[in-house]
């Protein structure tokens, strides 16, 4: 089997480490792997399959001779080095938000639109990992009867905000406990014991960046350029995994049983759904692995089409790290 010059861009971070944790998981075909980040990173030294590598600097040079490059970095480092990355002759899978709504830029989940990977000139992008994760619930839905439109509430983790999230939500919690003060730094309330219902700055009629992007993500991946998103994002006190309730109104009504064998069938998902037993997905069942638990399935008592669900999933792996080395997979098959 043919092997791959990888470098993971943004590697010292959250994302970036769970990369290189799921290249290794799931035998990616890494002739070589470079580590890049800032020079402040430089020189500190990571395992990979049994091996140690080295971080260098990022930098133009440092993508010569790259096939693929997994982007785990923020905006502005994605949109400076995007340009050498392309020139260089390596496809750069970005999991920024820089590129996603751009024309010539492919927005893939490998379970719902794997053939668009091969329609990239250079970059691919990775989607939000609330609209991945919700999207990977409700596509086998869509798949039986047009999604017209959603109304969503997120339920995100802590570490949707990077690795200070849960630090600060930890620490919070110490210094409530010990009757101390605590002033929030990654979060602009207190987060143990709140919930904070904003995520990200205002970009539409009151509605929230990221709030929007289930909508913009939404139809560009599932080919559905008239779907109407509703949604309310919000910071909860949880570590890992984020939660979803969705309402899904299709142009045909789908039964609730006939929702359930789709779901079931699915790929990504793991139905989870008997109220009487108690069991439906939750954070902590769904952490650290890469499948969406779907429940909760019920028939929505307002539109004749409509169905609520619940849905759970892991935001650093599924909605970020595996999703982004899945379609590296869809590139070297």
């Amino acid at each position: 089997m043919k092997q791959y010059k990888v470098a993971i861009l943004g590697a010292t971070g959250a994302v970036g480490q769970e990369m290189m944790k799921i290249l290794e998981e799931r035998n990616f075909p890494v002739s070589e792997l470079h580590l890049l980040a800032s020079e402040r990173s430089v020189g500190k030294e990571y395992e990979f399959r049994g091996e140690k590598v080295v971080v260098e600097l990022a930098c133009d040079e440092a993508f010569a001779g790259m096939d693929i490059v997994l982007g785990a970095a923020e905006n502005d480092i994605a949109e400076k080095f995007a340009p050498a990355i392309v020139k260089a002759g390596a496809v750069f899978v970005d999991n920024s938000s820089a590129f996603r709504l751009h024309p010539d830029v492919p927005l893939v989940v490998p379970e719902i639109n794997p053939e668009d990977a091969k329609k990239h000139k250079g970059i691919i992008s990775n989607p939000n990992c609330t609209t991945i994760v919700s999207l990977v619930a409700i596509n086998a839905l869509n798949q039986d009867s047009p999604i017209e439109s959603i109304v969503a509430s997120s339920y995100q983790a802590t570490s949707g905000a990077g690795a200070g999230g849960p630090k600060e939500l930890m620490a919070e919690v110490e210094a409530l406990r010990e009757g101390r003060s605590y002033q929030p730094q990654v979060f602009q309330y207190q987060i143990a014991y709140n919930v904070i219902p904003q995520i990200g700055g205002e970009a539409f009629e009151g509605y929230t960046s990221e709030e929007m992007k289930l909508q913009n993500e939404g139809r560009k991946i599932m080919h559905l350029p008239a779907l109407k998103v509703s949604c309310t994002c919000v910071r909860v006190p949880v570590v890992r995994s984020h939660s979803v309730s969705i309402v899904v109104r299709t142009k045909e009504k789908i039964s609730v049983e006939r929702a359930r064998q789709l779901i079931a069938a699915a790929p990504g998902c793991k139905l989870v759904d008997d109220l009487a037993q108690k069991q439906y997905p939750m954070p902590l069942d769904t952490s650290d692995q890469d499948l969406v638990f779907v429940g909760r399935i019920r028939d929505d008592l307002i539109s004749d089409n409509g169905l609520n669900i619940w849905c759970c999933g892991d935001q650093v792996r599924k909605g970020a790290a595996t999703n982004a080395v899945q379609i590296a997979e869809l590139l070297v098959k």
